[in-house]
């Protein structure tokens, strides 16, 4: 890990073992929202991925519910576009579209405005960690539902013992920092 805005990011993230459960090593990503420097350095280099990888084809980004709006926002912004949310079940008022999936420890169900996005725009979805996959499956089958083109998922972490991308095949995945 040679690139130092990289480093800066890496060095924020906290580690704690058995939560919220036992057996679960959970990564705490509060220390770099407390820390501007590291927390724009986590923008620029998922924005500086995203200009190289897809020029100026992306519409928007989709946030997640709830670490992905911490990233969507900022991230849409810095690459001077809008930001649509993907929310848990029940939050978003007016007609939604809904898809259910599995997180490490439940079950759960995520939705969106049916008039969020036009059929065929593009988005790259963006949320803070990838673990088994479930959440970002979740929500590319959403956008597919309102005929968005899914050019990719980004995350701040990916844990990849867990083979969280392996679910989000054929769309593309993307990671600023790896645990096993």
């Amino acid at each position: 890990m040679a690139d130092p805005e990289l480093q800066l990011v890496a060095r924020r993230i906290r580690s704690f073992p058995d939560f919220p459960v036992p057996g679960v090593l959970f990564r705490d990503i509060s220390p770099l929202l407390k820390d501007p420097d590291s927390f724009r350095a986590s923008i620029q280099l998922l924005a500086s991925h995203l200009r190289k990888t897809h020029g100026g084809k992306i519409d928007y980004i989709v946030g997640l519910d709830s670490r992905g709006f911490l990233f969507g926002p900022s991230l849409a912004q810095e690459l001077g576009l809008g930001c649509v949310l993907i929310r848990k079940q029940g939050k978003l008022p007016g007609p939604t579209v809904s898809a259910s999936y599995t997180l490490e420890y439940g079950k759960a169900q995520l939705e969106i405005q049916r008039d969020a996005l036009e059929p065929g725009e593009k988005v790259v979805v963006v949320d803070d960690l990838l673990a088994t996959g479930g959440t970002m499956r979740a929500a590319c089958e959403l956008l597919g539902q309102l005929q968005a083109k899914v050019l990719e998922c980004v995350s701040l972490v990916e844990l990849t013992s867990l083979k969280g991308r392996e679910k989000l095949d054929p769309v593309p995945f993307f990671s600023l920092l790896q645990y096993e």
